[in-house]
């Protein structure tokens, strides 16, 4: 599946440059694009509310609901950004979200989190897995929006979480997102291989139809397009075609 993103700070849809918050392109208001997308045949969209990312209680919570229900029940929204309790997922689903996406409180509380998983339906979780990559052996985690580097390494949050039936990762290889640098395909053959029972969602640096070609070759469910698609350097329909005929 082709998955258009919108990521929001202070009403307005942005484009970081590797996760900086110094390095932005304003792309306007969000509910056109959202609409945009929609009329281009898009099925899920993927929203990250970049405040509540960087501080929950700045979360655009009023917006987001309101972005929900512009899109139900004509394409599914996958939403992410300052989550951080069970009731922060409960009126999301409730709402009309069909996925909440987990970041940093799934690093930070992961004994809280796992209960989530026996709570809610474990497909409508998704885990969120932010990396710096240094080395095929050293794939750092990071939180609060990538301001700060954990100490996890992705195959030990991976690990934990396959424990209690985790069903979908988003994962990004932030030296890549918003770059237009070419996506990291062997970071997701790697993950694909070593946890088929996943499924995972490519995010950060596409630029060229082609990789979406290699992208699903290399067995990810989803691809999460952002600044190819807001800089118009090929349509949702063009990346979707490229997808269904690989």
């Amino acid at each position: 599946m082709i998955i258009p993103a919108l990521d929001i700070i202070n009403g307005n849809i942005v484009r970081l440059y590797q996760g900086s918050y110094r390095m932005q392109t304003n792309y306007g208001e969000p509910i056109s694009l959202l609409k945009k997308y929609i009329q281009q045949g898009s099925k899920m969209i993927h929203l990250v509310d970049l405040d509540g990312a960087k501080n929950p209680l700045n979360r655009q919570s009023l917006l987001i609901s309101q972005l929900i229900k512009e899109t139900t029940p004509l394409s599914k929204i996958q939403i992410g950004g300052g989550i951080r309790n069970a009731t922060d997922v409960e009126i999301l689903l409730e709402s009309g979200a069909t996925r909440i996406v987990l970041g940093s409180v799934a690093v930070t509380q992961p004994k809280t989190v796992k209960k989530w998983f026996e709570y809610f339906d474990p497909n409508a979780l998704v885990l969120a897995i932010d990396i710096h990559v240094y080395s095929k052996k050293n794939r750092k985690v990071a939180i609060y929006g990538w301001q700060k580097e954990s100490n996890l390494q992705l195959e030990q949050i991976i690990e934990e979480y396959c424990t209690v039936g985790l069903k979908h990762i988003i994962c990004t290889d932030i030296s890549k997102d918003g770059t237009l640098l070419g996506s990291n395909i062997s970071l997701y053959q790697s993950i694909c291989h070593c946890w088929p029972q996943i499924s995972f969602q490519a995010s950060g640096g596409v630029n060229k139809l082609i990789e979406i070609s290699k992208l699903r070759s290399a067995g990810v469910a989803g691809i999460i397009i952002g600044r190819a698609f807001l800089d118009n350097i090929f349509t949702i329909d063009e990346a979707t075609s490229c997808w269904q005929n690989e």
